[in-house]
């Protein structure tokens, strides 16, 4: 079999059939497909597209290209759940919902990712807690999992490691926003983590990677359809990045606004996405029957602290302070410059380019322009507002830490250009737009 001819059917609009899908998955595994070979295959997937079987045979091969966590004999008293998101700003969901899980009886191995572009990442976020390890071996991760029942942990090189070389060639080939393709790389991690259900969270709008409602409703069904076809069940809403989600923008300070909020201070928005997550991720594990119950579940895990419990444990299990709940802010480092940003006339805010935020953010070191990049986990926005809020001389857009007063002027003008200000009051819209379920959910 030549890749050069299994590329060439996919260029002219073929469907491929399993045998040609299994060679060249392991001949991305193996490096016995070069790379440009790859690079052609991925461009002409990218403008012919793949059914839904083709991508069910993608994802589960690039699944086995590498390890296959297996928790079975754990014999753990839960189901082994998990949730995943495409990004934004201001998304430090996963932080909060994992320990929510685990408070009401879920084991989270939620392995995830670091921040690129103008979207954070997971991982670089618990990088400013001192002390936390993001790669742990595999006998630490299965034991934190175990004990504190949920552990958030960076993607190890034996785990999906086609997709890790895949991704790496389409990063570079402008293929990256392939549905079919998507779908597949964040797939075949989850797949390899050994879950019993996993719920999407496809964000859409200025800050999100799927910037139109229609590209966000594609992605969420490819990924419903195909994780359900290869025997994980799978639902996900689609939710609203049209502005920053909370309050914070930054590493550290969205790690601060992780432990206030499950100490009980909610931002509403936010609250709403992680309780409507929870309760996906509660019923895909038939720990409650009903999105209801299992919403007023969640509810009570923050309020009754147990969420907070959970997130302490990890922190300590995984190298952190065993006392960073009771004093995160001596824990966390902070900018040297704070400062507000205030807008230039008074009115109520109507909107924002949640991307611009996002950016802004970068600007001021909190972000990478390239993978290789190093971060600065201090600086960031605070307190940033929301539309309808009212703004004025006496109430900023936003808090800005930054390293420098130079840095500090450079992010207050571009806040002032994201966000909008007028006279009328705005009305936010319902945070989470739609839900996509699969056969049966």
């Amino acid at each position: 079999m030549l890749p050069q001819e299994i590329i060439r059917r996919k260029r002219d609009g073929a469907s491929l059939d399993e045998e040609e899908i299994v060679f060249m998955v392991k001949g991305l595994t193996d490096e016995s497909i070069s790379e440009g070979q790859i690079a052609a295959f991925a461009m002409a997937v990218f403008f012919q597209g793949m059914s839904m079987d083709e991508r069910v045979i993608l994802t589960r091969e690039m699944m086995q290209s590498g390890t296959v966590l297996d928790w079975t004999d754990l014999d753990l008293p839960g189901p082994i759940l998990d949730k995943h998101s495409t990004g934004g700003v201001g998304d430090k969901v996963s932080l909060m919902l994992g320990p929510v899980v685990a408070a009401c009886g879920g084991y989270v191995p939620m392995i995830s990712g670091r921040g690129l572009g103008h979207t954070g990442g997971t991982l670089d976020k618990l990088d400013s807690i001192p002390g936390y390890t993001t790669v742990p071996d595999n006998a630490l991760f299965r034991k934190v999992v175990t004990d504190a029942g949920c552990a958030i942990i960076g993607q190890t090189a034996d785990l999906a490691p086609a997709d890790k070389r895949f991704y790496g060639i389409r990063d570079v080939t402008a293929t990256v926003e392939s549905i079919a393709l998507i779908t597949a790389s964040i797939l075949s991690k989850k797949l390899a983590a050994g879950l019993q259900g996993l719920v999407m969270d496809v964000k859409t709008g200025s800050g999100a990677f799927a910037a139109k409602m229609e590209m966000a409703q594609e992605l969420a069904t490819s990924i419903v359809t195909v994780a359900n076809g290869a025997g994980l069940p799978t639902t996900a809403l689609i939710t609203d990045m049209d502005q920053v989600l909370g309050r914070h923008v930054g590493n550290a300070l969205e790690v601060a606004e992780t432990v206030d909020y499950l100490k009980g201070d909610l931002d509403s928005r936010l609250h709403d996405v992680v309780m409507s997550l929870a309760a996906e991720m509660l019923v895909l594990g038939k720990i409650d029957d009903t999105i209801e119950a299992a919403r007023n579940r969640a509810e009570q895990s923050v309020s009754t602290g147990a969420a907070a419990e959970v997130f302490a444990k990890m922190v300590a299990a995984l190298g952190g302070p065993t006392d960073f709940m009771d004093k995160a802010q001596s824990y966390l480092p902070t900018a040297p410059v704070v400062r507000p940003c205030f807008a230039e006339t008074s009115g109520y805010v109507t909107g924002m380019d949640a991307r611009d935020v996002g950016v802004a953010v970068v600007g001021l070191g909190g972000g990478r322009r390239r993978a290789s990049d190093g971060i600065d986990y201090a600086v960031g926005l605070s307190d940033v507002c929301h539309a309808g809020d009212e703004v004025n001389s006496e109430k900023p857009l936003a808090m800005i830490h930054a390293a420098s007063e130079d840095a500090a002027d450079a992010a207050e003008a571009e806040l002032r250009a994201a966000i909008r200000v007028g006279d009328a009051d705005a009305n936010s819209l319902p945070i989470v737009h739609q839900r996509i379920a699969g056969f049966g959910a």
